[in-house]
């Protein structure tokens, strides 16, 4: 075997769980890819320095059920690979970034939301029986003329927050329903957990929002630490300077909890919606189907004892807040 195709709900398991076992085995990769969600830039260099010995090519793919095939991409051997970007637009494949309906300049560090410019022939024609619902989801939102039947009208909305640099490479920072909005400011899950993970004690990290009455939401961290360290504050201290380093001090977390275990689906995936529910003194719902449901009482009393200790007054959420705390991170 010399090709290895996972995911990077795998890489990180591995990586907390057994970042020393590769090196028992003796293989050799050729290429090595990863699919399904966004990597982050620690994980991909853990990922093709300890399991693909430095030596294999890794490919980091993104793209959509609904659209057929890879959208971005590198092309093994022939273009540069970049910890936690997917690449530039894949042959025949021409993303952009929106915001506001304006384009966002490659380079400008300003996330959006990514979009494809152009039909190509792999994407989802419509919805069996639901027209309309196909075209609100995919193509109303950033449509310069509602009217027209020219495709250059029409981008495709693919769902997802993204920045992409100078050089044309794509860093998918999560769904759109995942962003975290702190006083106007558009903070993506995955760039906040990309830098948690910046912090060498970190093995896992989750970014979940907590209503906060003067900044509308606020970030909270979850962090589980690699076996055989200690929780303290220096550590939930690294987390917030590597936040602040590595995106800015209006991303800076109001907590940061470190947690034995995040509670994670049988397929090995956070589910954060339960921690934000935890956080939000909200309903978690049905815990029944996670691998660890023991975890959520756990987490559930340290948290919320503490936040009760520190004096934070509880308060019910509205029903817009408590629907949209119930529905984050659902779309993982």
């Amino acid at each position: 075997m010399n090709i290895f195709h996972t995911v990077p709900t795998t890489i990180r398991m591995l990586r907390k769980s057994g970042p020393d076992e590769p090196a028992t085995y003796d293989y050799h990769l050729k290429h090595m890819t990863t699919v399904g969600e966004p990597i982050e830039p620690e994980v991909w260099r853990w990922y093709h320095d300890t399991v693909g010995k430095g030596e294999a090519v890794v490919v980091d793919t993104w793209w959509m059920t609904e659209t057929g095939s890879f959208l971005g991409a590198t092309l093994p051997a022939l273009q540069p690979m970049k910890p936690g970007c997917c690449g530039p637009g894949a042959l025949g494949i021409y993303p952009t970034i929106y915001d506001d309906g304006n384009p966002i300049e490659a380079g400008s560090g300003t996330a959006g939301n990514i979009c494809i410019r152009n039909p190509w022939p792999g994407v989802l024609q419509t919805i069996w029986g639901q027209p309309e619902r196909f075209v609100d989801i995919y193509y109303r939102r950033y449509c310069r003329n509602p009217d027209s039947t020219d495709w250059h009208d029409w981008p495709f909305l693919c769902g997802d927050g993204d920045v992409q640099a100078a050089d044309g490479y794509f860093r998918i920072l999560g769904r759109i329903d995942d962003v975290i909005n702190v006083a106007g400011h558009r903070l993506g899950t995955k760039e906040l957990e990309s830098a948690s993970l910046t912090v060498d004690e970190v093995a896992e990290a989750a970014a979940i929002p907590v209503v906060d009455e003067l900044r509308g939401r606020a970030v909270e961290m979850y962090i589980a630490l690699k076996p055989g360290l200690a929780a303290g504050p220096d550590i939930e201290n690294k987390v917030t300077a590597a936040i602040e380093r590595e995106i800015g001090k209006i991303a800076r977390p109001r907590k940061v909890w470190i947690v034995p275990d995040m509670p994670k689906t049988r397929s090995g995936k956070i589910m954060r919606r339960v921690i934000a529910g935890i956080s939000n003194f909200a309903d978690v719902s049905d815990v029944t189907t996670l691998a660890n449901p023991e975890i959520v009482d756990d987490i559930r009393n340290h948290v919320q004892s503490q936040k009760l200790a520190h004096g934070e007054a509880l308060r019910e959420l509205t029903p817009e807040e408590a629907q949209e705390i119930r529905e984050f991170g659902k779309a993982e």
